[in-house]
């Protein structure tokens, strides 16, 4: 029996055709093993009568590949997540693999799992889901699916495989660098509270100043922006003289915010006050005074996170494989060493 459809047929269609669950569809196209045998004849006689996505599930049915993989992202217009996505795309082309990537304003349970349904949809073998937020790692933690699925960004404590650099060591870092060039204390403007990557390096920070037997000021917080950045400089500015001297921002855009402040207030970098950042993004090195950062390896990240995935898609590694963790690299630049 021929259907005449009025639009293409979706999955929900296939799903009512067959008598079955969307979510069993799902899994059918995405090959799972957890599949009854004639539970799964009868999903594909209905993808074969309706014509669903001929081209691409078809012959992915046939080959069991099709050298597609999925990213989920969001907050790309940032630095770190927008670096992190272009070397993922130039890993999979690498490997001879194209990506569909969903890109979403909020990583939460409802929005990823629309998210690895579209991408199941299209045939994905696996997706790689940038998830730096705690909600969005707890959220991929509750989500069933039908594909390998590797995080990255989720920091430390990630529950499913997953690629990060090490924000803690980041941390230790920047401030082990501060400390060993003299100064006290260290203070910190932080991230967002939500992102564990901004917990993350907030946390090598503390640990490393109580292990020099520092006590750690209170933490500033700001959300990644210049402006943040710039707002609390100018209260930084404020405790000039009163035992600030050096200052770890978690980002680099935040630290120049900071190091426009401090100037306007007559605060002279580094001799009055020091300052590191965080990411080492291209501009930093033109920064007045060029900023001492730590650096991410975010061309690693990405040939890391799609040989992971490779491998869960291939079997060579469990799906309970432990993260990858990626060092990062000080770079020292004048806001740390006066001349």
């Amino acid at each position: 029996m021929n259907h005449v459809q009025l639009r293409p047929p979706t999955m929900a269609d296939v799903a009512r055709l067959a008598g079955v669950s969307h979510q069993t569809v799902s899994r059918v196209l995405g090959n799972h093993p957890n599949v009854r045998d004639e539970t799964r004849a009868r999903v594909l006689r209905a993808i074969e009568e309706m014509g669903y996505r001929r081209n691409s599930s078809a012959r992915a049915l046939v080959t069991r590949r099709t050298r597609t993989l999925g990213v989920v992202a969001s907050n790309t217009t940032l630095y770190g997540p927008a670096s992190t996505l272009f070397a993922l795309e130039e890993a999979a082309r690498a490997e001879g693999y194209t990506v569909s990537t969903v890109s979403l304003r909020k990583l939460a349970v409802e929005t990823l799992s629309e998210a690895l349904d579209h991408l199941s949809e299209g045939g994905v073998e696996g997706v790689i889901a940038l998830a730096p937020q705690r909600s969005a790692a707890e959220a991929l933690g509750k989500l069933r699916h039908p594909f390998p699925v590797v995080a990255v960004g989720t920091g430390s404590g990630a529950q499913i495989p997953s690629v990060n650099v090490d924000q803690w060591l980041g941390g230790r870092l920047a401030t082990g660098h501060l400390l060993a060039t003299g100064h006290r204390t260290v203070w910190h403007l932080a991230g967002p509270e939500d992102w564990q990557e901004a917990a993350d390096r907030a946390a090598g920070w503390r640990a490393t100043l109580e292990a020099a037997g520092v006590e750690p000021p209170l933490p500033l917080r700001g959300d990644w922006s210049p402006l943040s950045g710039y707002r609390a400089g100018q209260e930084l500015a404020g405790w000039v003289g009163r035992g600030l001297t050096a200052v770890f921002v978690a980002n680099d855009q935040m630290a120049l915010g900071v190091l426009r402040a401090l100037r306007e207030a007559g605060v002279r970098t580094p001799q009055d006050v020091a300052v590191v950042g965080f990411d080492d993004i291209p501009e930093s090195e033109f920064f007045a005074p060029p900023l001492t950062t730590v650096r991410q390896d975010f061309a690693t990240v990405g040939k890391r996170s799609i040989a992971l995935l490779l491998d869960l898609i291939e079997g060579r590694a469990p799906s309970g494989a432990p993260g990858v963790a990626i060092e990062p690299q000080l770079v020292v630049r004048a806001s740390t060493a006066p001349d």
